[in-house]
């Protein structure tokens, strides 16, 4: 298969304008859109969209009694789904979570997200990826820029930008805890990345991303070109991202912990194949391969 976005393959840096679409709805799905005009427009132009209070109070209180019930669960766990922060044993994700429990297997099909995915993504999907994310007050660790995309290409073999990820706030989302930040309009452009990751590149970059992260010029072209997001929300809120659009998040200092459910939805048109680096596909708790039920 032809690589389009080549990256990792050159010592010098290449801005790829985009060669997919970013709304993928077909013939006849125009007027069945569960989102607005606008919210595709914002969408669209932006790469990513906040819908506040996505889900109720009550919903959010089940999800977070579940997610903290793994968290308690797996806390002595050697499982490779369970990745710690680099500088101490506290959990920082716990990935596959739709496939190890039944609760998260519900809500990955829950119609109401399904709905939106579907529009987006032009048809059936199936979930690619889903973790958790915690984020505790005081120690709680970045994450460094990046594209999803360029790492799920690259090391994953993931052909086309035909996927979405779908974050749920489990904690009220302020400006100052650690929260995620996009540029939007980068889902426009592919920046390839310098250096050949290593073997079993995934054990460290889970914790801390060195490789698959984009060099400093294009990241001050990219902000300089269309600034820096910062959405917010309580917790419920879901903010759905483009796969390529650049996103980051800071360290969390403030005493108020930051969790979400995150899952990658991909469309069943755009399953992945051997990855564009020519290594090992990384493991089937970090990009589904054999366990792809459909989800329309």
């Amino acid at each position: 298969m032809q690589d389009l976005y080549p990256s990792r393959k050159s010592q010098e840096v290449s801005i790829i304008p985009r060669k997919d679409p970013v709304i993928h709805a077909g013939e006849g799905q125009e007027n069945h859109s569960p989102l607005s005009q606008q919210q595709i427009d914002s969408y669209e132009k932006n790469g990513f969209l906040m819908l506040e209070s996505f889900f109720s109070e009550n919903e959010v209180k089940e999800m977070s009694k579940e997610i903290y019930g793994l968290a308690d669960e797996y806390k002595q766990s050697d499982k490779p789904e369970v990745v710690r922060e680099p500088t101490s044993e506290e959990i920082r994700s716990i990935f596959a979570v739709h496939q190890n429990s039944d609760y998260f297997d519900k809500v990955s099909a829950d119609q109401r997200l399904l709905d939106i995915v579907n529009y987006l993504l032009g048809g059936d999907v199936y979930v690619n990826q889903s973790r958790i994310n915690y984020k505790p007050g005081f120690t709680g660790k970045e994450f460094y820029w990046h594209s999803d995309f360029e790492t799920w290409h690259v090391e994953d073999g993931m052909p086309r930008m035909r996927a979405v990820s779908v974050s749920i706030a489990l904690s009220d989302n302020y400006s100052f805890n650690g929260p995620l930040m996009l540029i939007p309009g980068s889902h426009e452009h592919f920046i390839s990345c310098i250096g050949e990751a290593p073997e079993d590149h995934y054990k460290k970059s889970l914790k801390m991303q060195e490789f698959g992260v984009p060099d400093h010029d294009s990241m001050r072209w990219l902000a300089e070109e269309y600034g820096i997001s910062v959405p917010t929300g309580p917790a419920g809120s879901v903010l759905l991202f483009e796969c390529n659009t650049m996103h980051g998040s800071n360290s969390n200092i403030t005493p108020y912990g930051r969790n979400n459910l995150f899952m990658v939805y991909n469309s069943v048109e755009n399953r992945l194949v051997e990855p564009f680096s020519g290594a090992a596909p990384r493991p089937e708790f970090i990009a589904a391969r054999k366990k792809l039920p459909v989800l329309g």
